[in-house]
């Protein structure tokens, strides 16, 4: 009788079905892999132990490092004033700004992340709750928190600012690629950006829309009133940033066989350092030259072509005072062979419409210069 009442009594409160119990784990770790931000992953891994079980499996991550601590910040369990470390190093002389700011200790990312994919869901929960502002927070690299990630294979990972301190209404951007050492870099700069007043109207591209045609020829003015001296901080300093940069990322890249493709940039979109599956194996299997005094990359002698517009305005209305592109290579490549692909690595360095301003530019006049390694 006892049997026959329990079954009488789950045909009329049937128990609860949990559908997502009835999705193959493929299409749950592609639902996973859209999410990617490792922030939403780790309270993922708190709803279930399939959850929990999965997403280690994930191989589209990304990492938003919530600030950056100076190296010479004595304290790694304070939100504010890291915080406030890193906005104070921001307006100050972009050179001397890199050299206050590394980077192996030096992302505070998400707190308590590297728990969140930790065996147990109590204390998961439990770091959850203590994310207020009056709880302690921890400071984990990316290195810790991607540490229990087992088969990444794309992993963006983003500074909440870029390393260069410039004033208000300056431009400047860069984009360098990595293997075991600098591959390419090509940087974008203006002394002012302003908005045309007659940006209705269409302008051809190549053209410097009533400036004088120059064919980009740098006027003797730059050399004497500080251009020229400032492109070179802009060209060093973001070498500097990139360098140190892709010297951070080695543990990642040591720790993640699988990874296909990596991205470093940051929420302003200064620079942004890439590496592809063939550059991240490079790396892995040839020695890397460093200075570890330094915390960066050292970077071989370079080739670098030049071009500069003293006005540039761009179809979209924005006009680029002071407009300089460079793009630099190892000296070690061929000159031919970078003159002949530039067409394509600088073009495609950067998004609209600053593109259209490496598009512009690179057919003027061009001006080669080399430096050093350091």
């Amino acid at each position: 009788m006892a049997s026959i009442g329990a079954d009488l009594c789950r045909k009329i409160h049937p128990e609860p079905v949990d559908h997502f119990d009835r999705l193959p784990d493929s299409l749950i770790l592609l639902i996973f892999n859209q999410i990617g931000d490792v922030k939403a992953l780790g309270r993922c891994c708190v709803v279930s132990r399939r959850f929990h079980s999965l997403v280690p499996q994930v191989d589209n991550v990304v990492v938003r490092v919530d600030c950056v601590i100076s190296d010479d910040d004595p304290s790694s369990t304070s939100s504010s004033s890291s915080s406030g470390s890193a906005a104070g190093d921001k307006s100050r002389h972009p050179i001397s700004s890199l050299f206050r700011t590394f980077f192996s200790g030096l992302f505070k990312p998400l707190q308590s992340l590297s728990q969140l994919i930790n065996p147990s869901a109590r204390r998961l929960a439990e770091d959850f709750d203590c994310q207020g502002e009056q709880s302690i927070v921890t400071h984990h690299s990316p290195t810790q928190v991607l540490k229990n990630f087992n088969e990444i294979k794309v992993l963006r990972i983003e500074l909440p600012t870029g390393e260069l301190g410039i004033d208000d209404g300056v431009l400047l951007k860069w984009k360098a690629e990595f293997g075991s050492t600098l591959d390419s870099c090509v940087i974008l700069g203006a002394s002012s950006v302003v908005q045309s007043a007659n940006s209705s109207c269409s302008t051809a591209i190549g053209s410097d829309n009533g400036a004088e045609n120059d064919n980009g020829s740098i006027p003797e003015s730059f050399y004497t009133n500080g251009g020229l001296k400032l492109r070179v901080v802009w060209t060093i300093s973001s070498l500097i940033a990139a360098s140190a940069r892709h010297y951070l990322l080695q543990p990642i890249i040591a720790e993640h066989k699988t990874l296909a493709s990596l991205v470093l940039t940051d929420a302003d979109g200064q620079g942004v350092l890439s590496m592809n599956k063939e550059q991240l194996e490079e790396l892995r299997v040839k020695p890397l030259s460093a200075s570890s005094a330094s915390k960066r990359t050292l970077v071989p002698a370079l080739n670098m072509r030049l071009w500069y517009a003293s006005h540039l305005e761009l179809p979209n209305g924005m006009v680029l005072k002071g407009a300089t592109l460079v793009a630099i290579r190892p000296s070690e490549h061929p000159k031919k062979e970078v003159a002949c692909s530039e067409a394509n690595w600088v073009a495609s360095a950067f998004e609209e419409p600053f593109g259209a301003a490496a598009r512009m530019l690179v057919k003027r006049r061009t001006y080669c210069l080399e430096m050093n390694s350091f």
